[in-house]
């Protein structure tokens, strides 16, 4: 399971013209699922995702949680997060995986992060043509992926 966090002042996600989710200050979450992913990378993801410091504390440093900011976060499903360009121009998406796996993983994915984080998490449609608009606050951008502990 392949994360990229980014911290935002604002995010919202549209599908079919009609605005499906919105935040303010908070996590932008896309995520994407290989068939090799289990309820230890769901785990794994959300703890480091809700206690990620990377919010300015009182002294300007990064140095709070989105759990400390009252912040929100917005998830977002994304398999071109498991692209491989190795060969050729064309990215292949073979390590994606298919709706069948991907969409009740990414469903559990958004439970366990709702649950940890204390509150709703806001998402996209799973499978949709999606338009993401957001203001990256910073900019922070951090990429996790369950399969490289770091």
């Amino acid at each position: 399971m392949r994360t990229v966090i980014q911290r935002v002042s604002e995010a919202s996600v549209t599908v079919n013209s009609k605005l499906k989710s919105a935040i303010g200050r908070g996590l932008l979450v896309f995520v994407s699922i290989e068939d090799t992913d289990t309820q230890d990378d769901i785990d794994y993801l959300v703890k480091k995702i809700v206690n990620l410091r990377i919010f300015n504390d009182t002294d300007n440093i990064m140095n709070c949680s989105v759990l400390e900011t009252g912040g929100e976060i917005l998830c977002i499903s994304q398999f071109t997060l498991h692209a491989s360009t190795r060969k050729g121009n064309r990215p292949s998406y073979i390590r994606a995986s298919k709706h069948d796996f991907a969409m009740p993983m990414y469903n559990a994915f958004t439970a366990e992060l709702s649950k940890a984080f204390g509150k709703p998490v806001k998402n996209g449609e799973f499978g949709a043509d999606m338009k993401v608009e957001l203001l990256n606050d910073g900019p922070v951008t951090i990429i996790i992926d369950s399969k490289c502990k770091e």
